[in-house]
């Protein structure tokens, strides 16, 4: 990612203030890390850990549609 304040934000369609929210920074502190491409070791680490429980939220959604899916079928035979 290029700007990883930013794109973390518009992968899941938050505000920089709602982002902050998760992550435990303040919105202006996010601004300032996205404008100067100086993000900390910290920020870096919960934007990636927050990303990532994105992904494993989005699989296990996956999965569950698929786990009803078959519970369907089964309780049709």
């Amino acid at each position: 990612m290029e700007n990883l304040v930013k794109d973390t934000a518009k992968k899941l369609n938050l505000t920089y203030r709602e982002l902050g929210e998760l992550v435990g920074y303040s919105e202006s502190a996010l601004k300032a890390a996205s404008s100067s491409g100086n993000i900390s070791e910290q920020l870096t680490k919960s934007l990636e850990l927050l990303l990532k429980n994105h992904e494993l939220q989005l699989q296990n959604n996956e999965f569950n549609e698929l786990k009803a899916t078959i519970k369907k079928f089964i309780n049709s035979l």
